[in-house]
């Protein structure tokens, strides 16, 4: 597995990223594997060669983190081996201090998040969307003072609108605190917004982009022309994807997917990743995997090569969207 530098870091991240929120608790949701149910797929990505693995303190409100960091010290003990992120912002109790980008909740989180992953420090430590109600100096002091403290290696963020990541990298600067390395924004062949905007500030700051959602949930794959269908529990009762994805001009995506991916002899999904791989802007695209052939398939990915006119037909049929999922 190609080992590519995180913005311009001198931080190397495998080129695929492994999402944990599949593993951890089904009381969270129903399709989330358990501790004994996600030690293959640990194993697997180790053994191809991906060493970048991402989860948050809000999936399975906790739990994620703990097999994360259970199944990370058993099949890579060298803990310099391996780049893991996780994520702070989601509501982790009832309290109104449990959630946020507070000072005190930032202080409070990242303790709490390196308890479960039972490690000393995260290599990259990630603010789960933009809070607004908190001012982003308190923040942007927080944050860098958790890296001073030695409990992450760098920061990044996730999906906002450009001018407010302007805006907190501006801060950062004047201040002279430490500044965001990464961007964690969607991408996929069917939510193509951020190559607005976010895309081209990310490449002139240096910003290391690791895309969630590549495959848009799993609706690139194949196998659904509505919601609530697939081959996949979290296929069958996912909410979420009926708010971002099923319009006409998506069905026209996936249909080109299809078509190109029989011509070439290759599945769905690694036609749309390559799609994602190939982007300039792109370091590291995290891919979920709730079936072991997922890996695989994601890691084969890595190496396919699209022509010019395979991405003009991949593109043609994209209608532009409302920003969506930014709060």
């Amino acid at each position: 597995m190609e080992q590519v530098r995180l913005g311009k870091t001198g931080l190397k991240v495998s080129r695929l990223c492994l999402g944990c929120m599949t593993y951890g608790s089904p009381k969270w949701r129903s399709w989330v594997l358990d501790l004994e149910q996600s030690k293959p797929f640990f194993q697997s990505a180790i053994e191809k060669g991906i060493t970048f693995f991402d989860t948050a303190n809000i999936y399975s409100i906790g739990e994620s983190e703990v097999v994360t960091g259970h199944w990370l010290r058993e099949f890579s003990p060298n803990r310099e081996e391996i780049v893991v992120a996780t994520k702070v912002n989601g509501p982790m109790g009832k309290g109104p201090n449990e959630k946020g980008l507070s000072r005190k909740s930032i202080m409070a989180q990242i303790d709490a998040s390196l308890k479960r992953l039972g490690m000393d420090y995260v290599d990259l430590y990630q603010i789960h969307r933009f809070d607004y109600d908190v001012p982003i100096e308190e923040t942007l002091e927080a944050l860098s003072d958790v890296v001073k403290a030695g409990k992450a290696r760098y920061i990044g963020a996730s999906s906002m609108y450009a001018w407010q990541f302007a805006r907190m990298l501006a801060a950062s600067e004047k201040h002279g605190w430490v500044k965001f390395v990464s961007m964690q924004p969607q991408l996929n062949l069917v939510y193509r917004e951020e190559e607005r905007e976010m895309l081209p500030l990310c490449r002139a700051e240096g910003i290391g982009v690791i895309p969630w959602s590549p495959l848009a949930r799993g609706y690139l794959a194949g196998g659904r022309s509505a919601p609530k269908e697939g081959n996949t529990e979290r296929a069958r009762t996912d909410e979420f994807s009926p708010r971002l994805y099923y319009t006409p001009a998506d069905e026209q995506v996936v249909d080109v997917v299809g078509e190109i991916a029989k011509e070439r002899g290759l599945s769905n999904m690694q036609i749309a990743l390559a799609w994602v791989l190939r982007h300039k802007a792109v370091t590291a695209p995290i891919v979920g995997a709730s079936k072991l052939g997922h890996i695989d398939e994601a890691v084969s990915a890595v190496g396919i090569e699209l022509s010019d006119d395979e991405v003009k037909r991949l593109e043609a049929p994209y209608k532009p969207k409302p920003v969506l999922d930014h709060a």
